[in-house]
């Protein structure tokens, strides 16, 4: 691993537009064992002060709430606020990619 990023060059290709040839000077190359250890360091302290249950696979997170009263649904709003801080510091959610469900 340590001579992965020697002499590595990427580029971006857009909509059939190629940017030029960059040096990678960082990262972890997709496939490494080490990435998703890497990744669950990142996002390890991502549950505390969560009231709810908090799940988390691989790149995904569901927070699970019943709501059978006001003071429920203010802990659910509370534990969005404090996932959305977390996320201003650390790393933005993919809103695209959020839903909620009932049942």
């Amino acid at each position: 691993m340590g001579h992965w990023f020697i002499d590595h060059m990427q580029r971006v290709c857009i909509d059939g537009i190629v940017s030029s040839w960059k040096f990678v000077l960082c990262g972890v190359p997709q496939a490494l064992l080490l990435g998703p250890l890497l990744f669950l360091t990142f996002i390890n302290d991502l549950d505390l002060n969560i009231y709810n249950i908090l799940l988390k696979f691989a790149d995904n997170i569901k927070i699970c709430s019943g709501i059978r009263s006001t003071q429920d649904m203010s802990k659910l709003q509370e534990d969005l606020n404090t996932l959305l801080e977390w996320a201003h510091w650390q790393m933005q959610f993919n809103t695209q990619n959020c839903y909620v469900y009932w049942w």
